[in-house]
């Protein structure tokens, strides 16, 4: 009996050991490439005084370069064609863009891993048409704002943005007012 009780507390007591073990960090399976679904956009815009209508279509494009993300991973970037029809149907304006179009304003990191997320139309000024762009990471949130300007004679302006609207109608709350400001 006493024979069996030593076995008993010496199986019970556990050995301590200053050995850290940690989970194997897998890495994840790469994909195929992947691709943004296509996207198109039509918009009817009454500008200077005459209908048009504004189509943009963005499709993934295989023969542009692909790129990586940190884990390997193989993005396809994509081509946005913007067109700009009058009433009568006849076209106005037709281009295609590719992040390439956009080199001047990227830096190294996007140019090397990032792609052509997005074009839409945001607004008519004077004689010019507003449209928002951005060349993004793939599947982050991470992107850098472009304006892309069309004016009434076909002429094109890109630059960064640098004016995030956060609040959507161009109505931000203003701080540091008096009434000497308002006009």
């Amino acid at each position: 009996m006493a024979v069996a009780s030593m076995l008993i507390i010496g199986c019970s007591e556990k050995k301590k050991s200053n050995d850290i073990i940690a989970p194997k960090v897998e890495q994840p399976k790469l994909q195929a490439p992947i691709k943004m679904q296509e996207y198109a956009q039509t918009t009817d815009v009454k500008w200077l005084d005459k209908n048009y209508q504004v189509e943009i279509r963005r499709v993934p494009d295989d023969s542009l370069k692909m790129v990586k993300d940190e884990t390997g991973q193989k993005f396809v970037d994509n081509r946005i064609s913007l067109r700009i029809m009058r009433a009568d149907g006849s076209v106005f304006f037709n281009r295609v863009f590719t992040k390439a179009a956009f080199d001047a304003y990227l830096d190294n990191d996007y140019r090397q891993t990032g792609i052509l997320e997005g074009l839409v139309f945001d607004k008519m000024e004077g004689a010019n048409l507003f449209f928002a762009a951005s060349v993004c990471h793939p599947q982050t949130d991470e992107y850098i704002p472009m304006v892309v300007t069309v004016s009434s004679q076909g002429e094109v302006g890109i630059r960064r943005d640098t004016d995030l609207d956060t609040y959507g109608d161009g109505n931000a709350p203003r701080d540091n007012v008096n009434d000497e400001d308002e006009i």
